[in-house]
């Protein structure tokens, strides 16, 4: 169905801050960041875009507005389009960061798209050291697959009480426990009840920006 020009501003922001943060915004946060007049004007526009399909809630639990992937991947594919669909890189040999090999320029390419492709994909920038044993610095964008379910040792994106997003490898303990351990010796594990602990989803790619 069709989207006013303010719906579809509604709907984009939904999906940079939900990418950006791990989470969906408030009500709140929604009226500050689109300067709309009031929470019942959020509130309509939410109530439109569900009827049209374009996301879901789940009553009663705060943060739980849902874009639908139909949606963020209508959009990703119009960037890749306005990009001029350019996904990939020539992939040009090997080198080794030991004895130096020669390198020879073979008819191959990189296609961003294995990482980026499926709406289930986002990026986060990575703000403090925890994961620096695992080369994952500060400033440094995580590729982060949308996943309720990961396997122990996985580093993952957690929300933890509701409120604190955070990076780390995850690990499940005796009596229902999580174990978050973070990958820098001078700091400690977290470790709560598995029922505080909410997923947000699973780390593919580590990318890191020199210039």
């Amino acid at each position: 169905m069709a989207l006013t020009p303010r719906q579809k501003e509604v709907l984009d922001f939904l999906v940079e801050y939900t990418e950006r943060n791990g989470y969906s915004p408030s009500f709140e946060e929604i009226a500050a960041g689109l300067q709309l007049a009031s929470l019942a004007t959020v509130h309509k526009h939410i109530t439109a875009l569900e009827q049209k399909g374009y996301l879901k809630r789940r009553y009663n639990e705060s943060r739980s507005i849902e874009v639908s992937p139909e949606y963020r991947m209508a959009e990703r594919e119009r960037l890749q389009t306005q990009r001029g669909g350019q996904m990939e890189v020539p992939l040009l040999g090997r080198i080794a960061a030991g004895a130096p090999v020669e390198s020879v320029p073979a008819p191959e390419a990189l296609n961003f798209a294995d990482f980026a492709g499926s709406a289930d994909t986002y990026a986060l920038q990575v703000r403090g050291d925890s994961m620096i044993d695992d080369h994952i610095c500060s400033g440094d964008y995580v590729l982060v697959e949308r996943a309720a379910n990961v396997r122990d040792g996985e580093i993952v994106v957690a929300l933890v009480d509701g409120l604190e997003t955070t990076l780390k490898r995850f690990y499940r303990e005796p009596e229902g426990m999580i174990r978050l351990q973070p990958a820098n010796s001078a700091m400690e594990p977290i470790r709560v009840p598995g029922e505080h602990v909410e997923l947000q989803g699973r780390v593919l790619a580590v990318l890191r920006k020199y210039k």
